[in-house]
């Protein structure tokens, strides 16, 4: 019989429902895992849906080049006192190269889901290395100048909109596709088999005007010994991304950066034989993807559902404590529950409108049910209010936070230390040792 009693004592006391409490706690990560699992699996669908769009369109691009490029071969005796002929060819970077792109960039819809393409005006200039000083080999190789060619590369050549007008010294050449290039992906030739002959030039200007067509970013390879790039479009929040930071303005309906990059900044020789390393490492470019779109928000939003269940259950617990109220451990799941579904409720409305009214409408509603049960359960206007306002900061907190990128830690960090001190001064007044009577 005082086995009995001693389990009804324990089972009413504030140790037991302290760890009912955190038992439930635990329970309701596995709902919140579950969550964040949905958001990467909505997340990835998206980014299988934009490159089904973007591929209709064109890929993001890449711009390389002119190369000069000419053939040569050697002609060796091999081990068995055999001739041996081998082919080879010469890589030549241009002494100077200058870009300038202009961007129009449109957003598509394709469902819930959003992509951003654009069309670009692209014109480059630059100066071609001396010939005259450029020595090929020795008495054992044929230099083949009438094969000499130029690779303009562009990865995606899908997104060519015009007919190419490259010059070189004032006069047109005719621009064909090449198959693969090493560096950027595809490539176009330009023929030179009037190169080097006896009426010829030694040093070479071009210039090229091309339109392109891409989608989320575009980059450049500084493939020039010494290289400028302009790059200005109507883009209000352009993300700037690879080995080298522009310098860069931006106004009110879109943005203008420009990069240089010397010879001794970047990895590239200024000649090579046959094959290169990738250089894509070497490139930079402008991103016109939004940096943090809404499954971002949301999966951070998500990371702070233990947060909130917590500082709920807590709340909770002190009204009962402090009240006197009987909380059933159901209804403090019920409620836990409620605080999941509002990752649900924001990762469905935020496909569909804005990240913020999202948010809002979710919190909303979130706050409204929860203290809507509350109300039912403390019978206490005052008490009710009180949990609404927790419940208000709380959510307004994180939205702060989200919205906050380089200090989200800081003010997240400061944040939970406040809330802890409050918690720690309200507990002082619960006395953990003393059995509570509590009425229903």
């Amino acid at each position: 019989m005082e086995t009995k009693r001693n389990e009804s004592k324990f089972s009413q006391s504030l140790t037991f429902k302290a760890m009912m409490i955190a038992v439930l706690t635990l329970l309701l990560l596995i709902p919140s895992v579950m969550i964040q699992e949905l958001i990467r699996e909505r997340q990835n669908r998206s980014v299988e849906t934009i490159d089904k769009i973007n591929d209709k369109w064109s890929q993001s691009q890449t711009v390389c080049g002119p190369i000069l490029i000419i053939p040569f071969t050697t002609t060796n005796v091999n081990e068995k006192k055999e001739t041996v002929q081998i082919e080879h060819k010469l890589h030549l970077t241009p002494e100077n190269l200058s870009i300038h792109a202009h961007l129009f960039p449109e957003e598509r819809h394709y469902g819930i889901y959003k992509t951003i393409l654009y069309k670009s005006e692209i014109r480059m200039n630059g100066q071609l290395p001396d010939l005259s000083q450029v020595k090929i080999g020795g008495t054992n190789t044929v230099v083949h100048y009438d094969q000499a060619f130029l690779s303009l590369g562009i990865s995606d050549l899908r997104g060519l909109t015009n007919e190419i007008d490259f010059q070189l010294n004032g006069k047109s050449y005719p621009v064909e596709t090449g198959g693969n290039d090493p560096v950027s992906g595809k490539k176009l030739v330009i023929g030179l088999p009037n190169l080097m002959t006896p009426d010829s030039e030694s040093r070479y200007t071009f210039e090229c005007n091309l339109n392109l067509n891409g989608s989320s970013n575009m980059n450049f390879i500084p493939i020039g010994n010494t290289s400028k790039v302009e790059v200005e479009g109507d883009w209000k929040n352009p993300g700037f991304t690879g080995s080298f930071t522009p310098d860069y303005q931006l106004t009110k309906t879109g943005f203008k950066a420009s990069w240089s990059v010397l010879g001794f900044n970047r990895s590239i020789p200024e000649y090579w034989i046959d094959t290169i390393d990738d250089l894509d490492d070497t490139s930079f470019g402008v991103n016109l993807v939004d940096m943090v779109d809404h499954y971002q928000q949301n999966m951070r939003s998500a990371k702070y559902a233990l947060m909130f269940i917590v500082l709920t259950f807590v709340a909770f617990f002190f009204v009962e404590v402090l009240t006197k109220k009987r909380i059933h451990p159901i209804q403090y799941l019920l409620v836990g529950i409620a605080l999941i579904l509002f990752y649900s409720l924001l990762l469905s409305l935020s496909e569909q409108i804005n990240f913020a009214v999202a948010y809002l409408i979710s919190s909303i509603a979130t706050i409204a049910l929860i203290t809507g049960y509350a109300s039912g359960i403390f019978k206490n206007k005052k008490q009710t209010g009180i949990l609404a306002l927790i419940l208000s900061i709380l959510y307004l907190f994180l939205y702060v936070v989200l919205q906050l990128e380089d200090v989200a830690l800081l003010i997240g960090s400061v944040g939970l230390f406040i809330i802890l001190g409050i918690i720690m001064y309200f507990s002082q007044k619960i006395k953990w040792y003393k059995p509570e009577e509590m009425t229903e």
